[in-house]
């Protein structure tokens, strides 16, 4: 748009694109909007024929479905966007004097947090496994809301149980080992509903102690590994 009409244009509305881990993926964000909110999140799909938007992403993050041990669901804000996302988690033992910390996706110094916290406060023994996180569709949880998936994640892969398909996790850990309240926890709650998940762990459980067994009460036989493997 020529002279004056861009101008303004660009005075009223102006926005920014984010790349996610799939060069495909942009979330667009508005930065300035004169007659609306700016925390509106557009998804959409880079194809050959252009942009296209991404009506519902809300299953691009979240794995199979079968039941694997390591794995919870936790409801993540871009903007007012609620996505649900899928925290994996694996341990491995290890002789090693210093077991490997491996994460993609989530923050490294929170997830070290999370594992002295789990260790002190629920008694699960990580200093003879190597451990692993990452985030289903390389998208990054920057927010303490992820915190209790990736503990309850990170133990249940220790104790080789698999969290129900219908169950999710919100809330932030304090290193008393309290489960913390989030922010627009009623929108989070509102999008698990909409998508099938019956239950949210979040700081009515208290701590997390008594999240896991929570989780632990309701657990479900893991799909083995070797299951979708062809004999020879």
């Amino acid at each position: 748009m020529p002279g004056r009409a861009s101008s303004s244009t660009w005075s009223t509305w102006c926005a920014t694109s984010k790349a996610t881990a799939r060069p495909r993926l942009r979330f667009l964000r508005t930065l300035k909007n004169r007659f609306g909110p700016t925390d509106e999140v557009g998804c959409f799909d880079m194809t050959g024929a252009g942009i296209e938007e991404v009506p519902d992403p809300s299953r691009l993050f979240l794995g199979s479905g079968k039941p694997v041990a390591g794995t919870c669901v936790t409801i993540a804000l871009e903007g007012r966007r609620a996505l649900p996302v899928e925290v994996q988690a694996l341990t491995v033992p290890t002789a090693a004097p210093n077991p490997r910390r491996v994460v993609s996706g989530v923050d490294g110094a929170r997830v070290a947090m999370i594992l002295a916290l789990l260790q002190k406060r629920t008694g699960v023994d990580l200093s003879k496994q190597d451990v692993y996180v990452s985030t289903v569709g390389g998208v990054r949880l920057v927010e303490p809301a992820a915190d209790l998936a990736i503990a309850i994640a990170i133990a249940t892969a220790l104790r080789d149980q698999a969290v129900r398909h219908d169950v999710a996790a919100v809330g932030e850990l304090s290193l008393s080992g309290e489960i913390r309240p989030v922010t627009q926890s009623a929108q989070r709650r509102g999008e698990a509903g909409r998508l099938g998940y019956r239950t949210v762990i979040d700081d009515g459980a208290q701590s997390i102690a008594r999240a896991l067994n929570m989780v632990a009460a309701t657990a479900m036989a893991p799909t083995s590994a070797n299951d979708d493997v062809p004999e020879f």
